[in-house]
């Protein structure tokens, strides 16, 4: 099939610069999750039929899959689909979608192209106890005959509880026919794309109709209010689809994962954490409240304590983290390894059994199997131009408060003194102190404030 996706809408209701469709649902692009669902279906071509903001549209979405069409001025739906009419395979049917409707599942889509057949239209339509505002589904003997709008209605047409979702799919042929013929003889000037029901009903082709297994997933969003509330659907249906393969969930309704989250077995998750990009832990794994993590490995029996920031990094199994804890891209922990409060490790691999319990920076580094770093700790990597690296080697004791100037080597065995700067390298199994005397200045007074 060919799909088509309206996204030209400038949407006044988000008072924002940004297009409607590049506003963020779990982290991604509601136009984004629409391109996604459509992908499933292996279409022949999917078209995005764009308009305010049309650059910024095209620049977030690079894939060589999507063409662009520009619909200026905008002047209805139906007017925005024949933008896209070049691009069509006239053979195949066309599926109509729209950018502001991120919730549609592959599922629903599909019993729709079922219904539709190859020569047949089908719509999605949905029964709701109020429809005010929406577009009513008129049948004659049960068969669909039109779509009459809100706006042009009649008082038995009102109370109508059928509504068109706007999701279709039509033969394409006949679909650039029955555009052509689109009147603007309505309330709002604008070329309908519901009016081609009527045509279809005119030439005797069958108007089919399908229904999505949840409402939801045909809600748009036209303000921050609506896409507030579909963001709590997500997640809750994202909570619902973890905990029925076992995941252990505080509080469902405090949970948000703007990605791919691939949990094991016996997996719990504490109240308001985040998860982004492709998260995986395995089984075992303790998160506590109010941790982040983005596209990170998270290995059997590791226990994440609270307001943890993991971004970019690989956890070996048996690991402890945190509270508190701070990992950033290319940390990669062997197995058993701690990493305690306000200790903050970036680009370097931890080896296992080693721990960092408090208080101390690890970058750039490349530390041994059961090194102790002491509270204060710092690798000093950047000289103000370039990054170098530091080598902790196995079973080495940094006491505390200690600067390890890189490019710097720490033998193995050996033991740096608390308050040592070190500039050069640390012999393996001996003792490095680098001090200065400590003096006493008797009678010394402290510098006290004038008096006023």
């Amino acid at each position: 099939m060919n799909v088509v996706i309206l996204a030209a809408g400038m949407g006044k209701r988000m008072h924002s610069s940004l297009p409607k469709v590049l506003h963020q649902l779990a982290g991604k692009p509601l136009l984004g999750h629409v391109i996604d669902t459509a992908r499933l279906l292996s279409p022949l071509s999917i078209n995005v039929v764009y308009g305010h903001g049309g650059d910024a549209v095209i620049k977030a979405f690079p894939a060589s899959d999507l063409n662009f069409a520009l619909q200026e001025p905008q002047l209805g739906t139906g007017h925005a689909v024949m933008q896209a009419l070049p691009h069509l395979d006239e053979s195949q049917p066309t599926l109509i979608l729209y950018g502001d409707v991120p919730l549609i599942t592959a599922t629903t889509l599909r019993k729709l192209v079922a219904e539709a057949g190859a020569d047949r239209f089908a719509i999605l339509t949905v029964d709701l106890p109020d429809p005010t505002g929406l577009g009513r589904i008129v049948r004659e003997n049960g068969a669909i005959t039109r779509i009459v709008e809100q706006k042009d209605a009649n008082e038995a047409e009102l109370k109508i509880s059928e509504i068109n979702a706007g999701i279709m799919i039509v033969p394409t042929g006949k679909l650039k026919a029955w555009l052509a013929a689109l009147p603007n003889d309505n309330a709002q000037k604008e070329y309908y794309l519901t009016d081609i029901v009527a045509a279809a009903v005119a030439e005797g082709v069958p108007v089919m109709s399908a229904q999505p297994d949840h409402v939801w997933e045909i809600l748009g969003i036209n303000n921050k209010k609506q896409l507030a509330e579909l963001e709590r659907i997500h997640q809750r249906n994202v909570a619902d689809a973890l905990m029925e393969q076992g995941v252990t969930l505080a509080d469902p309704s405090r949970l948000d994962v703007r990605g791919s989250l691939q949990c094991g077995r016996d997996v719990f998750i504490d109240v308001n954490c985040v998860f982004e990009g492709n998260v995986v832990l395995g089984e075992n794994v303790s998160i506590g409240p109010n941790c982040y993590v983005r596209e990170s490995a998270i290995n059997d029996g590791v226990e994440i304590r609270p307001f943890c920031h993991i971004d970019g990094a690989v956890i070996g199994a048996d690991s402890i983290i945190g509270p508190y804890a701070r990992l950033r891209p290319g940390a990669d922990l062997g197995e058993e390894v701690h990493i305690g409060n306000f200790v903050e490790i970036k680009n370097s691999r931890v080896a296992a059994q080693s721990k960092a319990s408090h208080l101390a920076y690890v970058g750039d580094s490349t530390v041994g199997s059961r090194v102790n770093i002491g509270a204060g700790t710092i690798t000093c990597n950047y000289d103000g131009a370039n990054k170098h690296e530091t080598v902790i080697e196995d079973d080495a004791f940094i006491g505390t408060n200690c600067e390890l100037v890189a490019p710097v080597r720490v033998g193995a065995g050996a033991t740096v003194g608390a308050g040592t700067t070190l500039t050069k390298d640390a012999p393996p199994h001996s003792l490095t102190v680098s001090r200065s005397k400590q003096t006493f200045i008797s009678d010394w007074k402290r510098p006290a404030k004038p008096k006023t």
